[in-house]
Order: structure tokens, then C-alpha cells, then sequence
């Protein structure tokens, strides 16, 4: 009821000015252009994952095989059924195998899988990356507190420090970390941004804050990012959402990844920075990502 009341107050704040709910941290709702996808943009590259596993021409699960902030990625967490991509959130009491151990043991951050929370990551690094375009996801986000389901993309210029996200940038599409947090009205929200100039203490971000969905975490939304040379504009269900400049766009190929995290650090799950609260599952639940397809396009 509460995230009712707090909804309402937001369209009642949007009428007086569309930029007031951000003002005072609250959600907003999307009302600015529509996409006109069919008018402005031709179908290049998509999943549409109707077979019975995973298309290794499309995806890698290679990328990152090791501890995941308060948890793991596991190849063993993806599979493909019912035409959906599902990824799956779950807890073990013995560690997974790691089938790329040889691969990555020696590289700085590898670190042993252990018991913990496993979920996973798919990549089109290798397979498949596109400068400029749309490019859109259709989903429904995972029910769990203490964790997120992302859509984004990277390129190997996002760990250059030099001021600028032109040689590359992570770019968030969408992140999810707000499930069930009602009390301030965040529930159905999600957010978007970018990153770059790397990881360390010179990163640099940009965000359009936080939005609502329709019911996500039972129904599909779609949410997209149309990229050009100039700006990253973002739409949820094709309306946009905002748009973001800062330290100049990426002017490179990027690859596009689908995700889910354990909100935590050296393996273990707890809340951090990132506001999802407390792990609300117990070992024996399992929380799933269900993606109906993704969809990349360029300009006609």
C-alpha cells in the first residue's frame, strides 16, 4: 500500500515539474520521447534463446570465472528454456567446479570458488560488439533482496585513465536493486549509467537515477539504450528516460553483457554501497532472471 501511496505522490510531483521526485531521491516515471524503433532503427544481431541451451556463438561464460563480489559466477547457473534465457541465484554448500581453473589461476584477481551464492554472467565479448545503435532487453527481474540483475555493456578502454570515456565505458542499460524495498517507495525502480576512467580511485561515473517499470519483478519490461556519437539515451518500455554526455560517449566497438550479483565482498553476502539491502533468501531458495530476448540495432 505504502509503495502505492508513494507512486502516486511521484505523478503528483511530475505534473508541477518532471525533474522534482529526483530532486528529493525518489523514483521517477518515464515521460519523455517515444523510441519509434520500426521508423529509425534495422535489426542487426538478437537472441531470441528458443532452443534448449545456450548459443556459444552468441555468448561466452568465460569472462569471469571466479569470486563475484558477495558471491560467485558459474556457467552451471545459465541455461535456456520455455523460448527465455534464465539465469538462477541460488546457494550452495560445496563449491562448484571450475571448469576454467587452468585458464585463470593465475591470473591477480583469481580466487578459489568456495560454498557460497552462485549465479552467473553471459558475454558477447569474442562473438559479438557494435559502435552506435539501439540495443534492447526484455525481462523479468529476480526476487530477492541482497542482489541485482544488470543489462550492459564494456569495452577494454573503460580501464584507461585519461579523463575521457571515448576510448570506452561501461555503460548500465539497467541495474535492479531496489526488490521489495517499499518502505521509501523504491520497489519497482531500476537505474542506468555509465563508468569509466577504470575502477580505481580515479573512476569516474554519470547516472540518470532511478525509474519505474511496470510490476518487473513479475511481468516483462523492455529497457533500451539507443547510443550515437554525441549521447546515451535510455527508454524503458520505448519511452525515454534521460540522457547522459558525460566524459564524452564511447566511440568504440562494445560487447554486451546480461547478469546477475550477490550484493557482498570476498564472497560473502551482505548489503553494500549499492543500497540492495540484506540478502533476503535462505539456502534452498532460488531467485531467477528471465530474459525473453536481446536485440541490437543500427540506424537506417
Amino acid at each position: 500500500m505504502f509503495a502505492k501511496i508513494i507512486r502516486f505522490l511521484v505523478s503528483i510531483l511530475m505534473l508541477i515539474s518532471p525533474t522534482l521526485p529526483h530532486m528529493i531521491d525518489l523514483p521517477a516515471i518515464p515521460q519523455g520521447q517515444d523510441l519509434n524503433l520500426e521508423e529509425r532503427f534495422e535489426l542487426t544481431w538478437s537472441d531470441e534463446f528458443d532452443g534448449t541451451e545456450l548459443d556459444r556463438t552468441k555468448w561466452q561464460t568465460e569472462w569471469w570465472v571466479t569470486e563475484r563480489k558477495g558471491g560467485y559466477w558459474h556457467e552451471d547457473m545459465v541455461s535456456v528454456k520455455d523460448g527465455n534465457l534464465i539465469i538462477t541465484t541460488a546457494y550452495f554448500d560445496e563449491p562448484l567446479e571450475n571448469r576454467y581453473y587452468e585458464q585463470w589461476k593465475d591470473e591477480i584477481n583469481f580466487k578459489e570458488y568456495k560454498p557460497g551464492w552462485y549465479t552467473a554472467c553471459i558475454s558477447s565479448q569474442d562473438r559479438f560488439t557494435q559502435t552506435y545503435g539501439y540495443y534492447e532487453i526484455r525481462c523479468i527481474l529476480p526476487k530477492s533482496t541482497g542482489m541485482w540483475s544488470a543489462f550492459w555493456m564494456m569495452n577494454g578502454g573503460v580501464v584507461n585513465v585519461d579523463g575521457s570515456g571515448q576510448d570506452g565505458t561501461e555503460v548500465d542499460i539497467f541495474e535492479s536493486m531496489y526488490y521489495k524495498d517499499e518502505w521509501i517507495g523504491y520497489g519497482d525502480c531500476i537505474i542506468s549509467g555509465i563508468v569509466y576512467d577504470g575502477y580505481g580511485p580515479e573512476t569516474q561515473n554519470a547516472s540518470i537515477d532511478k525509474w519505474y517499470a511496470n510490476n518487473p519483478y513479475e511481468e516483462y519490461n523492455t529497457y533500451g539504450l539507443e547510443w550515437n556519437e554525441d549521447e546515451y539515451i535510455f527508454y524503458i518500455n520505448g519511452v525515454e528516460t534521460g540522457r547522459i554526455t558525460a566524459g564524452g560517449v564511447s566511440q568504440n566497438p562494445e560487447w554486451l553483457l546480461v547478469s546477475c550479483e550477490v550484493a557482498g565482498e570476498n564472497g560473502v553476502a551482505h548489503a553494500d554501497r549499492h543500497g540492495t539491502g540484506k540478502m533476503s533468501m535462505e539456502p534452498g531458495d532460488t531467485a531467477e532472471f528471465i530474459v525473453d530476448y536481446v536485440r541490437v540495432y543500427q540506424y537506417k
